[in-house]
């Protein structure tokens, strides 16, 4: 997959793909509803078939079976991703009409920053193939880390700062309000940014953290940098939409982290038998291969799917009559969100600071040091 045409089209094609979303979205910000959610995410599935479909059609089963165990094991560790994309929308009190914005933002800086990942993993594998042991003992001290995770539902998790939020911060002054969507407005006579940017930059960072764990276990069910790359872009595609329809149901996942620990831990022994079956190390059986079996592509597909629905039966079952609660909850979260979001307590500082309005007005008086955008 290396024909230059073939991934000028592809990378147009994604490209397209996140400039309509984005078009969507900037025209009318809104919450979507679970209905519209569950249309949308079934039109991005729907797609990552399709072209599954054609490579089948103009390659072969067997890098079709690739792409399908790729993407559906980069669409379940996404699901991880939303509990912390979740921490960070509540952390800075985004308003839900404008979360589809910013999720497609940080999602596109991620995807741009994944596809520098991936081009360098590719490079070093095809220069040191003995990465493909470390790449396995990472993912299989990953796998055990995560199955240690406490997942206790009533715990709170803690959002940090990360150093390019920090730098963000350091670059720009900060509006204490979100000023109607804007990344950046004019007050006091200088470009300032809003949370917004903020936001966008955690949520696209965090992302590459969590890359960490998933690209090594993507190359270990294929080491095709074009599969790697789509398997990642069609994962991502659709993670806009994946949020705003389970964001009610993550919290009852309770056992997905340990399906996600057998994933990684299943693919990380895949990726060591293969080392040793390509063994050329010289303290390793002498810098000769072993007959060790090797896992096909169907068995791993197989398992990973049948594991990702054993973790979810599981996790249903285990919180079911629980549900109303949560949704209740969330429904008082999305709510309060809203008022938080114009309150400098969800963006490092107080209202004791003096709270500008959406409109640049506070109850009586204008903020000391603070006036509205320019543009209104």
């Amino acid at each position: 997959m290396t024909d230059p045409l073939v991934w000028t089209a592809t990378i147009a094609l994604i490209v397209g793909l996140f400039v309509f979303d984005f078009a969507v979205v900037i025209r009318k910000p809104h919450e979507p509803s679970f209905k519209e959610s569950a249309l949308w995410s079934l039109f991005y599935i729907a797609l990552a078939i399709i072209f599954g479909v054609v490579l089948h059609v103009w390659h072969d089963e067997f890098v079709t079976g690739e792409f399908f165990a790729g993407y559906i094991t980069e669409k379940a560790l996404s699901v991880d991703n939303l509990f912390v994309f979740l921490v960070i929308m509540t952390r800075f009190a985004v308003p839900p009409k404008y979360r589809s914005r910013v999720l497609l933002v940080g999602i596109a800086i991620a995807l741009v920053l994944r596809g520098v990942f991936i081009a360098a993993g590719a490079a070093a594998l095809d220069a040191f193939s003995a990465l493909f042991y470390v790449f396995g003992a990472f993912l299989i001290y990953t796998a055990w880390g995560l199955a240690r995770e406490n997942k206790d539902e009533d715990a709170e998790e803690e959002y940090e700062e990360g150093r390019l939020v920090r730098g963000v911060r350091r670059l720009f002054p900060v509006t204490d309000g979100y000023r109607e969507g804007h990344v950046f407005v004019r007050e006091l006579g200088r470009r300032m940014a809003t949370p917004m940017l903020l936001v966008m930059v955690a949520i696209g960072s965090t992302d590459v953290l969590f890359a960490l764990d998933s690209i090594p276990a993507i190359f270990g069910l294929t080491q095709d940098p074009f599969i790697v790359f789509t398997a990642n872009a069609f994962a991502l595609l659709g993670l806009r939409q994946l949020y705003f329809l389970v964001q009610g149901l993550l919290q009852r996942l309770v056992f997905l982290h340990y399906g996600l620990a057998a994933i990684l831990a299943f693919i990380g022994v895949k990726l060591v038998l293969h080392a040793l079956h390509e063994n050329n190390l010289p303290f390793i059986n002498g810098g000769e291969h072993l007959e060790v079996p090797e896992i096909s592509t169907g068995t791993s597909l197989t398992v990973i799917i049948g594991i990702l629905v054993v973790a979810t039966v599981a996790s249903l079952i285990a919180t079911r009559g629980k549900s109303a609660n949560l949704a209740a909850k969330v429904q008082a979260e999305s709510g309060g969100e809203a008022l938080e979001a114009t309150t400098g307590d969800a963006v490092g500082g107080s209202p004791a600071d003096g709270v500008v309005r959406e409109g640049g007005e506070r109850d009586g008086t204008v903020a000391e040091g603070v006036v509205p955008d320019e543009r209104r």
